[in-house]
């Protein structure tokens, strides 16, 4: 199977903490990610949201724009607001020939909750994952007729946010709404990455690839410290720096024919953590353990 192996802008500049790389320029964010190897990037709060602006800049340095976040709210809003919502967002995927839309239903307060200590977040209830699943599932199979598939992110301090909650909206979900798997989430939230992605690996459609560090996670854990309290202390990394098996979840996705992108997304702070070097070191590391796990990288 193949893979391309792309990157997010965090690595560089956080959108939700502008202090962490606010001042770094598209153009620096674009010329290190092309100098480091990867193929593509997601979107990031400074690209040009017009497709006709996007284009020569993203064909300038190379690079094919992978996907986007999008804070959802579709625990909030009926399908058809939402679609007309996120419209706008998926035309520009569309139009830059991005298959799937990384979606996060960041209903009931995520951007509060990671400021806030990671015991406080949003849940819903046993009774209502039901209907939250259908109406997932509705807004996902409009996504796709329009051409741009879902990509749903488990997150730290959202509704979806531990291994338990992923297999709910699995099982309450139909096939169009594809799961974006993503490694650091899942150890952070208190779950396994190796033992989730053998549970849901035929729902997946698109990969984050973050690593961890022991100690940080579990100061962060003990200590019940805020999702970016962790994040600038230093609790995540590139593959290959930490802890998780990244070998291992490689050979599940290979053997079960996975083939998309695996992008590293590992935010720090950038004062910190050098954005080239980092970004350097998780490609070499991330494009090494595919091939040794069975993929073929592609340029």
């Amino acid at each position: 199977m193949t893979v391309r192996i792309g990157i997010n802008p965090i690595t560089w500049t956080n959108d939700d903490v502008p202090e962490l790389g606010g001042d770094t320029p598209l153009e620096v964010c674009l010329s290190e990610t092309r100098q480091a190897g990867y193929a593509g990037t997601e979107l990031g709060g400074k690209f040009p949201r017009r497709s006709a602006e996007l284009k020569p800049i993203m064909e300038r340095y190379g690079l094919a724009v992978i996907s986007g976040w999008y804070d959802g709210r579709c625990d909030e809003k009926d399908v058809g607001a939402e679609m007309d919502a996120i419209t706008p967002h998926l035309q520009l995927l569309k139009d830059m020939g991005s298959t799937h839309v990384v979606y996060a239903d960041t209903s009931r307060g995520r951007h509060n909750a990671i400021w806030g200590p990671i015991s406080q977040r949003p849940a819903l209830s046993p009774e209502e994952w039901p209907a939250y699943g259908r109406k997932l599932t509705a807004l996902a199979e409009r996504m796709a007729d329009f051409g741009v598939r879902m990509a749903f992110h488990h997150h730290m301090g959202t509704i979806v946010e531990t291994d338990a909650e992923v297999g709910l909206l699995m099982r309450h979900t139909g096939e169009a709404v594809g799961l974006l798997y993503d490694t650091g989430h899942s150890i952070f939230s208190g779950g396994d990455p190796l033992a989730l992605i053998k549970a849901q690996v035929k729902r997946v459609v698109h990969v984050h690839c973050k690593d961890a560090r022991k100690a940080v996670l579990e100061r962060a854990r003990a200590e019940d410290m805020s999702f970016m309290g962790a994040v600038m202390d230093g609790i995540f990394t590139v593959p290959g720096d930490g802890f998780i098996d990244y070998p291992a979840i490689l050979r599940v996705l290979a053997d079960n024919g996975y083939s998309g992108w695996l992008v590293v997304e590992a935010e720090q702070d950038p004062n910190k953590a050098n954005p080239l070097t980092y970004a350097t070191m998780g490609f070499q590391n991330l494009s090494r353990m595919a091939r040794q796990a069975g993929f073929t990288v592609m340029e």
